[in-house]
């Protein structure tokens, strides 16, 4: 009577295919983690930009209160922005007499812990001025 059961390998490549997923599967969820990083750097920094240009916006009206700027950009950043740029900050430094600056700096959310991911964006705008023809 013949064998139903044939083996083309034998018993020789028995497990193979797990020990190939243990090497495979990790390398995958490794880059799938370095990708959805790489997207929430981007976006935090997209964020903390779009901030600094709505503070920048603010603080360069005719007669902008002191402190408008950073203000503005920090309710930007907090209200807009809240999952991708942790913990914003806004500062005017850098600005003088005939130019408003407004720089944003946060925090990435981080998929590895104990890996701080800081941003930092600048924009920057005249002051208004009106004149006469």
């Amino acid at each position: 009577m013949p064998q139903a059961r044939s083996r083309l390998g034998g018993d020789s490549e028995r497990g193979a295919l797990i020990l190939s997923y243990m090497i495979i599967v990790p390398v995958f969820m490794a880059a799938l983690m370095v990708i959805v990083q790489g997207s929430l750097w981007y976006l935090a920094r997209e964020a903390a930009l779009a901030a600094a240009r709505q503070g920048t916006d603010a603080a360069r009206v005719l007669h902008a209160p002191p402190g408008a700027g950073p203000r503005a950009a920090v309710a930007f950043a907090r209200s807009s922005a809240s999952g991708f740029l942790l913990h914003p900050r806004a500062s005017p430094n850098g600005s003088t007499a005939t130019t408003v600056q407004i720089t944003v700096t946060g925090r990435v959310p981080s998929l590895v812990p104990g890996l701080p991911i800081h941003v930092t964006q600048v924009a920057q705008a005249p002051v208004e001025q009106f004149t006469t023809p």
